[in-house]
C-alpha cells in the first residue's frame, strides 16, 4: 500500500527514547547482540564497545535535542512528516527564536511515481510549489537525513529518479461502475482537469503544476508558512562549492496544484491529509469529519481512501471490526483550539478547510459527487 502506514515519528521517539534509558551501554547490549547471533572478531568487539555504541547513543541524544521542535507541534501520527524543520535543525537554526507560525511544517507523504511528467512539464514541487528541479527536490530530500556533500551518493541517487521517472501507480484493484464512471468523466473535465490534469496520465491543464494561492484555495496554511524566504535563502548555501549546489528554492504563496495518477490509492487528503477519503473531500469542509483515525489499511471502496470513521474504532483506538488486531490506531483531530502556549496545545496545522466552494465541486449533488469519485477510480 501507500505509506499511510508508515509514522516516522513513532520511529524516531522510539530510537530517542532508546539512548536517553541508562541502559543503552555497551555491556547491556553486547550480550544481547551475540544472543541473536551477532558474530564479531575481536577488534569489531572492541570497536563496538568503545566506539559504535557510545557514538550512536551521543548521536541520538543530540538528534533528539535537535528534533525538540517535534515536541511544539501536533504529533504527525502515521503518513505524515515535517519536512522542512529537519533541515533547520541540520543548519542550526535558533529554534526557539523562529516565529510561531514557523514552527509546524506538517504535511502528508506524497506519492513518488511519475515523475519524468513532472520533470518534462517543469511542474512546481514540494507541496507548496517551492523547487522547479526534480534533481535538486531530491538532493534536499537526501540532505535531510543526513547525506552531507562528502557523503552524498549520487550513482545510487541517479538510479532511484530514473526508476522513478516512469514508475506507474497501481491499478484499481476493485469493480468499477462504467456507468457511473461515464457520468463523471464530464464532470471532471469542468470542475477538476484545468488544475489536475485532463486523466491519471494525460497532465495537461492550464494550472497544473502551478502554484493557487493561499487566499484562493484557503487550506491550512502552516506547512507554507513554515517555509520561509530566509530558509529559501540558507537552502542556496548547501552544496556551495559542487556542481549540484542548490539554485532553485524560493518562496511562494500558496499550495502546487498536483496531478492525480494513482490518487485513489494517495489517502488521506489535502496536503496536510487532514480529509481521509475523495468523498469527504467533495463536501464543504463544515461537512467533513473532524475527528477520524489514520493508519488503518483496510480501504473503502465506496468512499475511496482507508476505512477511517469514529464509528470503526473504539475509545482505545482499536479497530472494531478486527477484535484481534492489537495494534492502536492514530486518532486525528482537526480542530483547531483556542487556548494554549504552543501550536501543539493549539492543535495547529490539522485543519481541514479549503479546496471548497463551485469551482471545486462541493456544491454538486450527491449523486455527481459519487460520479467524480468513480470517474478518478481510473486514475
Amino acid at each position: 500500500m501507500q505509506s499511510n502506514t508508515v509514522d516516522l515519528e513513532a520511529f524516531q521517539r522510539f530510537l530517542f527514547d532508546c539512548a536517553a534509558d541508562p541502559r543503552f551501554t555497551a555491556e547491556r547490549l553486547l550480550p544481547e547482540i551475540e544472543a541473536i547471533g551477532g558474530d564479531y572478531d575481536q577488534i569489531n568487539k572492541f570497536l563496538m564497545r568503545y566506539y559504535a555504541i557510545p557514538f550512536m547513543r551521543e548521536r541520538l541524544l543530540m538528534l533528539k535535542h535537535r528534533f525538540r521542535f517535534i515536541e511544539w507541534e501536533p504529533d504527525q501520527g502515521p503518513g505524515r512528516t515535517d519536512t522542512f524543520n529537519p533541515a533547520k535543525t541540520l543548519v542550526s537554526y535558533p529554534l526557539e527564536e523562529l516565529e510561531t507560525r514557523e514552527i509546524v511544517g506538517l504535511c502528508d507523504l506524497p506519492s513518488v511515481w511519475l515523475q519524468g511528467p513532472r520533470r518534462d512539464h517543469n511542474m512546481q514541487l514540494h507541496w507548496d510549489g517551492n523547487q522547479p528541479k526534480m534533481e535538486e527536490r531530491n538532493k534536499n530530500a537526501a540532505f535531510g537525513t543526513g547525506a552531507f556533500p562528502p557523503t552524498i551518493d549520487l550513482k545510487q541517487l541517479g538510479r532511484i529518479e530514473e526508476w522513478l521517472t516512469t514508475k506507474e501507480p497501481p491499478k484499481y484493484p476493485f469493480p468499477i461502475k462504467k456507468e457511473l464512471r461515464e457520468k463523471g468523466k464530464p464532470l471532471y473535465a469542468k470542475y477538476c482537469a484545468s488544475c489536475h490534469g485532463r486523466n491519471g496520465r494525460d497532465f495537461s491543464g492550464d494550472y497544473v503544476g502551478k502554484v493557487t494561492p493561499i487566499d484562493q484555495i484557503l487550506t491550512d496554511r502552516h506547512r507554507l508558512d513554515s517555509f520561509t524566504s530566509e530558509l529559501a535563502s540558507t537552502l542556496s548555501t548547501i552544496y556551495t562549492g559542487y556542481p549540484w549546489r542548490f539554485t532553485h528554492f524560493h518562496k511562494t504563496f500558496g499550495y502546487a496544484n498536483s496531478p492525480l495518477d494513482g490518487i485513489w490509492l494517495r489517502a488521506p487528503y489535502l496536503h496536510n491529509g487532514s480529509v481521509p477519503t475523495l468523498r469527504d473531500l467533495l463536501n464543504p469542509a463544515s461537512d467533513r469529519p473532524e475527528v477520524f483515525y489514520r493508519g488503518y489499511d483496510v480501504f473503502d471502496q465506496q468512499k475511496v481512501g482507508f476505512v477511517s470513521e469514529k464509528a470503526k474504532f473504539t475509545e482505545e483506538a482499536r479497530s472494531t471490526e478486527e477484535p484481534n488486531d492489537p495494534r492502536r490506531y492514530f486518532k486525528f483531530d482537526t480542530k483547531e483550539k483556542k487556548e494554549g502556549e504552543t501550536p501543539r496545545d493549539r492543535n495547529e496545522g490539522n485543519s481541514n478547510a479549503g479546496h471548497e466552494g463551485y469551482a471545486y465541486g462541493t456544491m454538486l449533488s450527491p449523486d455527481e459527487k459519487d460520479a467524480i469519485v468513480e470517474y478518478l477510480k481510473t486514475f
